[in-house]
């Protein structure tokens, strides 16, 4: 299977699932990264949409 690495899931050669990796994020920690470190940097999304997705994990993971 091809493996699908936009641009904007990295920045200065590092990519969000290596952060994601280091630090032994969970399923919702590791979203909230990637939508963080994403947001407004997709093209033809608005960076409060990838903003509040991180929030819904966020929330979720308070809940656990």
């Amino acid at each position: 299977m091809e493996e699908i690495r936009p641009d904007y899931y990295k920045s200065n050669g590092i990519e969000t699932i290596d952060v994601i990796e280091a630090f032994d994020l969970n399923f919702n920690l590791g979203n909230v990264i990637k939508y963080v470190l994403r947001a407004g940097k997709k093209q033809g999304e608005e960076k409060e949409k990838d903003l509040n997705k991180a929030c819904f994990y966020l929330k979720r993971e308070g809940k656990r």
